[in-house]
């Protein structure tokens, strides 16, 4: 049985380009960074946690939820195939237990914050909005068209999204996000 069960719901994805100088002080023992068509990028992900369960079971009030998080792309090699993952530097979600339990568990370096969201579909438009809370508020919003579309091989967007695991170091930096 998975520890953690969830669908990712309403992903808005802000992607930037990067020195790689810049991210090798938090690079995981045994990971590469990952190009794509020769650019690092690094991540400002925001998503509804939906229908989350624990070891199967749902927790009241921790069922659905916002996250936003800041994340880089690497890769390890494992025999003679590579291993596609991304390293998180910043999780924030808004209740204490989701932190408590990552933080436990995972080793990972959640921080709790003031949250909210608002989505709103306009005829053909999709407004998608994440904020927290760090001193004042911030936000990230995207306007988009509300409709599903294939997804694109060696795209961008194929490249951010088709990493499939988690790499984590041992001390992290807050980034004050």
């Amino acid at each position: 049985m998975n520890f953690l069960k969830a669908e990712w719901r309403k992903l808005v994805i802000f992607n930037y380009e990067i020195d790689p100088e810049i991210l090798i002080p938090y690079l995981p023992e045994g990971t590469d960074l990952d190009f794509y068509q020769g650019t690092c990028y690094v991540s400002l992900v925001g998503f509804m946690f939906l229908n989350t369960r624990l070891l199967g079971v749902s927790v009241p009030f921790h069922r659905n939820f916002e996250e936003v998080n800041l994340r880089f792309y690497v890769k390890k090699k494992e025999g003679s195939d590579w291993k596609r993952g991304v390293v998180f530097i910043k999780e924030i979600v808004p209740k204490p237990a989701l932190s408590l339990v990552a933080n436990s568990v995972y080793k990972e370096h959640y921080q709790t914050l003031p949250m909210n969201n608002a989505m709103k579909a306009n005829g053909d438009e999709l407004q998608v909005r994440y904020s927290w809370k760090y001193r004042s508020w911030h936000s990230m919003e995207v306007i988009a068209e509300n409709r599903v579309l294939p997804m694109e091989s060696d795209s961008e967007f194929e490249f951010i999204t088709e990493h499939y695991y988690g790499f984590y170091e041992d001390e992290k930096q807050d980034f004050g996000i």
